[in-house]
């Protein structure tokens, strides 16, 4: 494979980072001193920044005002607005439409996609169930009655729930297929209970009780959530990615004007090989990303020995693993002042570990890559 990326692809990437060059991470109050969310909703000036810039419909096909681009230049975005911790939902918006265009019916596909490729719409997925480790499609039922669909079930922590006008929900029917319900917001049948997350954003428990939906609203077409799954999972690796690179940034700079008996902090071979091995870390990350967002955006997906899946568990494995790991290592190199709360980095690490846990910590990745193993012997 080659990881030298297209001009669209970098052209993308610029037009993030000239977005996010003015945001800052402490624009909210610090989720160690609030007890409920920091905020209402998510940035609606930046989102309208980034609708205005074309970077809401990066994988909308141009007849839907979209860029037509693929998953590798939507996670170098995604890998921009983490360095500065943006509070937008365009992992959620991006995956959830690039789905319905992919996947979905006719009816609604235009005005829905034409509504996210301006930024007036945004969506989410539940892609949590509910505890973040089981499937997510098990933690709600799908059955027909007549021409609609009934969903019951609940999914916890759903990112921007209380802002999205449609959640798209996984949820398995009688026969054992997978669906994904297109449910919006305020829908009878519904209801939705604040949660907090670790970064202080309010989450949503989305429960469901006799939910009816036309079948327009519904799509069956069969992998379509595996592959929402896996660009959700591989966008996720991007956010630690660039989370993690902005951390060690910030310690490297603080190492090497802090002194002690003297000398900078970064001088000492203590500080060094901790920092080496933190950069190694992100080395991993950053290829394991690239490996499973070209399968996903490739179409290379089914090929053999394994499936894009395989890739896509390990770099969420790494991901998971190396972003903790970054985020301790600075706090442990910064000392006290890692965790003065004037400072930005005790942001950063509460935002590592929600990504670290979400859409499934690395031990439930780890068993699903055991698992391909197991169906896909390599011998």
């Amino acid at each position: 494979m080659d990881f030298t990326f297209s001009e669209e692809q970098q052209a993308a990437a610029e037009a993030a980072r000239g977005v996010f060059a003015d945001v800052a991470p402490d624009t909210v109050p610090s989720p160690a001193l609030t007890a409920g969310a920091v905020a209402e909703g998510y940035d609606r000036p930046l989102w309208a920044r980034l609708a205005e810039t074309g970077l809401t419909g990066l994988l909308l096909a141009p007849e839907h005002g979209g860029a037509g681009l693929d998953p590798v230049a939507l996670c170098l975005v995604l890998r921009e607005s983490a360095k500065v911790l943006a509070r937008v939902p365009l992992l959620e918006t991006s995956a959830a439409a690039a789905a319905v265009q992919a996947f979905g019916a006719a009816e609604p596909k235009a005005a829905l996609l034409a509504g996210v490729a301006r930024g007036g719409t945004v969506l989410t997925v539940a892609g949590h169930g509910r505890t973040g480790h089981d499937p997510a499609e098990r933690a709600v039922t799908a059955r027909r009655d007549g021409a609609d669909w009934l969903l019951d079930g609940a999914q916890t922590a759903v990112p921007w729930a209380h802002d999205a006008d449609l959640t798209l929900v996984p949820a398995t029917d009688r026969n054992g297929g997978i669906v994904l319900a297109l449910v919006p917001r305020g829908h009878p049948g519904t209801a939705l209970a604040e949660q907090i997350s670790t970064t202080g954003e309010r989450l949503g428990e989305l429960r469901l009780e006799a939910a009816r939906l036309p079948v327009t609203r519904v799509i069956d077409a069969e992998g379509a959530w595996e592959w929402l799954r896996n660009l959700l999972l591989t966008g996720t690796c991007a956010l630690a990615l660039g989370l993690g690179e902005r951390v060690l940034r910030m310690t490297a700079d603080y190492t090497s004007t802090r002194e002690q008996f003297g000398h900078p902090l970064a001088t000492f071979q203590a500080v060094a090989v901790q920092a080496a091995d933190r950069y190694v870390d992100l080395r991993a990350m950053e290829a394991t990303l690239w490996q499973a967002a070209w399968r996903i955006g490739s179409g290379a997906a089914a090929q053999r020995p394994l499936p894009a899946a395989a890739d896509v568990a390990v770099a969420k494995i790494w991901a998971a693993e190396g972003v903790r790991r970054v985020a301790q290592t600075a706090q442990h190199l910064h000392g006290g002042f890692g965790a003065d709360v004037e400072y930005p980095l005790h942001r950063y690490h509460a935002w590592a570990k929600h990504l670290e846990l979400s859409l499934g910590p690395a031990s439930a990745h780890e068993e699903a890559l055991g698992d391909l193993l197991a169906a896909h012997p390599l011998g």
